[in-house]
Protein backbone atom coordinates (compact mmCIF):
# COMPACT_ATOMS: atom_id res chain seq x y z
CA UNK A 1 0.00 0.00 0.00
CA UNK A 2 1.43 3.54 -1.11
CA UNK A 3 -1.27 5.59 0.89
CA UNK A 4 0.69 8.58 2.69
CA UNK A 5 0.06 9.23 6.45
CA UNK A 6 0.93 12.94 7.04
CA UNK A 7 0.81 13.93 10.60
CA UNK A 8 2.09 17.27 9.50
CA UNK A 9 -0.27 20.29 10.47
CA UNK A 10 -1.63 21.83 7.88
CA UNK A 11 0.20 24.46 5.96
CA UNK A 12 -0.56 28.22 6.78
CA UNK A 13 0.58 31.14 5.25
CA UNK A 14 1.15 34.53 7.07
CA UNK A 15 -2.68 34.80 7.58
CA UNK A 16 -3.61 31.70 8.68
CA UNK A 17 -0.69 31.98 11.44
CA UNK A 18 -2.15 35.27 12.40
CA UNK A 19 -5.79 33.66 12.42
CA UNK A 20 -4.06 30.86 14.48
CA UNK A 21 -2.89 32.94 16.72
CA UNK A 22 -5.56 35.17 17.34
CA UNK A 23 -8.13 32.25 17.69
CA UNK A 24 -6.08 30.03 20.42
CA UNK A 25 -6.34 33.74 22.05
CA UNK A 26 -9.90 33.94 22.28
CA UNK A 27 -10.32 30.15 23.07
CA UNK A 28 -8.30 30.33 25.98
CA UNK A 29 -8.91 33.92 27.76
CA UNK A 30 -12.94 32.33 27.26
CA UNK A 31 -11.81 29.20 29.00
CA UNK A 32 -9.84 31.26 31.51
CA UNK A 33 -13.34 33.10 32.58
CA UNK A 34 -14.49 30.04 34.43
CA UNK A 35 -11.06 29.62 35.85
CA UNK A 36 -11.33 30.29 39.58
CA UNK A 37 -8.37 32.85 40.60
CA UNK A 38 -7.83 33.51 37.18
CA UNK A 39 -10.84 34.89 37.26
CA UNK A 40 -11.89 36.73 40.82
CA UNK A 41 -15.68 36.71 42.22
CA UNK A 42 -16.67 33.59 39.92
CA UNK A 43 -19.03 33.49 42.46
CA UNK A 44 -20.54 36.34 41.16
CA UNK A 45 -20.37 35.47 37.79
CA UNK A 46 -24.30 36.20 36.03
CA UNK A 47 -25.00 34.78 32.46
CA UNK A 48 -25.07 38.01 30.97
CA UNK A 49 -25.31 41.90 32.08
CA UNK A 50 -23.66 44.21 33.68
CA UNK A 51 -24.69 42.91 37.52
CA UNK A 52 -21.75 40.25 36.86
CA UNK A 53 -18.52 41.30 39.09
CA UNK A 54 -16.49 38.60 38.04
CA UNK A 55 -13.21 39.59 36.38
CA UNK A 56 -10.53 38.42 34.14
CA UNK A 57 -7.25 38.64 35.76
CA UNK A 58 -9.31 40.97 37.93
CA UNK A 59 -9.36 43.45 35.48
CA UNK A 60 -12.09 42.54 32.68
CA UNK A 61 -15.73 42.46 33.73
CA UNK A 62 -16.70 39.02 32.42
CA UNK A 63 -20.38 37.09 32.73
CA UNK A 64 -21.10 33.33 31.23
CA UNK A 65 -22.00 34.99 28.17
CA UNK A 66 -18.77 37.18 27.62
CA UNK A 67 -16.84 33.90 27.81
CA UNK A 68 -18.93 32.12 25.56
CA UNK A 69 -18.52 35.06 22.90
CA UNK A 70 -14.79 34.36 22.84
CA UNK A 71 -14.75 30.62 22.92
CA UNK A 72 -16.93 31.07 19.95
CA UNK A 73 -14.78 33.79 18.39
CA UNK A 74 -11.88 31.81 18.68
CA UNK A 75 -13.15 28.53 17.07
CA UNK A 76 -14.32 30.68 14.32
CA UNK A 77 -10.19 31.84 13.84
CA UNK A 78 -9.22 28.07 13.80
CA UNK A 79 -11.68 27.11 10.97
CA UNK A 80 -11.56 30.27 9.13
CA UNK A 81 -7.58 29.95 9.31
CA UNK A 82 -7.56 27.14 6.61
CA UNK A 83 -7.37 29.08 3.82
CA UNK A 84 -5.58 32.58 3.42
CA UNK A 85 -9.11 34.50 2.03
CA UNK A 86 -11.18 33.04 5.13
CA UNK A 87 -8.48 34.07 7.21
CA UNK A 88 -8.25 37.59 6.23
CA UNK A 89 -12.08 37.97 6.36
CA UNK A 90 -11.33 36.57 9.86
CA UNK A 91 -9.33 39.75 10.86
CA UNK A 92 -10.82 42.24 8.91
CA UNK A 93 -13.98 41.41 9.80
CA UNK A 94 -13.21 40.31 13.37
CA UNK A 95 -11.41 43.82 13.72
CA UNK A 96 -14.32 46.07 12.74
CA UNK A 97 -16.54 44.09 14.91
CA UNK A 98 -14.47 44.79 17.82
CA UNK A 99 -14.26 48.58 16.99
CA UNK A 100 -17.66 48.69 17.19
CA UNK A 101 -17.48 47.06 20.50
CA UNK A 102 -15.26 49.73 21.75
CA UNK A 103 -17.71 52.43 20.20
CA UNK A 104 -20.36 50.84 21.68
CA UNK A 105 -18.81 50.49 25.57
CA UNK A 106 -17.86 54.42 24.99
CA UNK A 107 -21.56 55.50 24.45
CA UNK A 108 -23.50 52.86 26.78
CA UNK A 109 -24.09 54.03 30.94
CA UNK A 110 -22.00 50.95 31.85
CA UNK A 111 -25.13 50.27 34.91
CA UNK A 112 -27.96 50.04 32.23
CA UNK A 113 -29.27 47.37 30.19
CA UNK A 114 -27.70 48.08 27.64
CA UNK A 115 -24.64 46.69 28.88
CA UNK A 116 -25.60 43.31 29.06
CA UNK A 117 -22.23 41.38 27.64
CA UNK A 118 -21.12 42.91 29.80
CA UNK A 119 -18.20 45.41 29.64
CA UNK A 120 -15.98 48.06 31.62
CA UNK A 121 -13.27 50.38 31.07
CA UNK A 122 -10.70 47.62 30.46
CA UNK A 123 -12.83 46.00 28.18
CA UNK A 124 -13.39 48.92 25.74
CA UNK A 125 -9.76 49.90 25.75
CA UNK A 126 -9.27 46.31 24.80
CA UNK A 127 -11.68 45.84 22.50
CA UNK A 128 -9.87 49.24 20.87
CA UNK A 129 -6.48 47.38 20.86
CA UNK A 130 -7.72 44.08 19.35
CA UNK A 131 -9.96 46.04 16.43
CA UNK A 132 -6.84 48.06 15.26
CA UNK A 133 -4.31 45.02 16.02
CA UNK A 134 -6.43 42.95 14.08
CA UNK A 135 -7.29 44.74 10.89
CA UNK A 136 -3.89 45.88 10.96
CA UNK A 137 -2.73 42.13 10.66
CA UNK A 138 -5.53 41.36 8.16
CA UNK A 139 -4.37 44.71 5.93
CA UNK A 140 -0.51 44.25 5.92
CA UNK A 141 -1.13 40.47 5.80
CA UNK A 142 -3.22 40.40 3.29
CA UNK A 143 -1.40 42.15 0.59
CA UNK A 144 -2.13 40.87 -2.51
CA UNK A 145 -4.65 38.28 -1.28
CA UNK A 146 -8.14 38.84 -1.85
CA UNK A 147 -7.23 40.75 -5.25
CA UNK A 148 -9.09 39.77 -8.87
CA UNK A 149 -5.86 39.31 -11.46
CA UNK A 150 -7.54 40.39 -14.80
Amino acid sequence: MNAKHNADPIPRGPLGTAAVAVGVVFLLVGLLGFVPGITTNLGELEFAGHESNAKLFGVFQVSVLHNLVHVLFGLAGLLMARTAPLARTYLLVGGLIYLALWVYGLVIDKDHDANFVPVNTADDWLHFALGIGMVGLGLILGRGHGRRRV
